[in-house]
């Protein structure tokens, strides 16, 4: 059977019933068998996403409120309501929140499925490396990156290591 379309959420609504000082992913697409995941995030005034890399995906952001920039490539891209930035995959980028924060919505592909490998001609017995240092404490979302510091999804900072 097809999946039926339906509104899921008014962001407007979304916006309206958080607590203003409330911050990270405000909402997320949760819906199962869906390709698509998107994130409404939150961030206060000078707040920052660190610098990171999406090797897998392309994300499509779109500023909602608030006011902010992407650096990128040693250039600062300008964020407003309105603004529309795609961030292709493989490309460096770090966000910044300017004096009243940014609220933005990203989408892209819905990630795959994480398969740990060992590299060829690894012993494969006993137990497999824990990752749970690269787990957003906010969010949940395993970073790709072995050393995070801020996450890429919610813009959490990561505990001191």
């Amino acid at each position: 059977m097809n999946a039926a379309p339906r509104v899921l959420a008014v962001i407007d609504d979304l916006l309206a019933a958080a607590a203003p000082d409330e911050r990270g992913a405000l909402w997320h697409l949760a819906q199962p068998g869906r390709e698509l995941d998107a994130n409404l995030v939150r961030l206060p005034p000078g707040a920052e996403v660190g610098e990171h890399q999406e090797d897998v995906l392309d994300v499509l952001l779109v500023a909602l409120e608030g006011r902010g920039s992407v650096r990128t490539g040693g250039r600062d891209l300008a964020l407003g309501p309105g603004t529309v930035l795609w961030l292709p995959r493989t490309s460096r980028r770090a966000l910044a929140a300017g004096p009243d924060g940014l609220t933005y919505l990203t989408v892209h592909r819905r990630r795959p499925g994480l398969a740990i490998k060992p590299p060829s001609g690894a012993y494969e017995g006993g137990e497999g490396p824990c990752m749970l240092d690269r787990v957003c404490p906010e969010c949940g979302r395993l970073s790709q990156d072995p050393a995070p510091v801020f996450c890429s999804r919610c813009g959490e900072r990561f505990p001191e290591r």
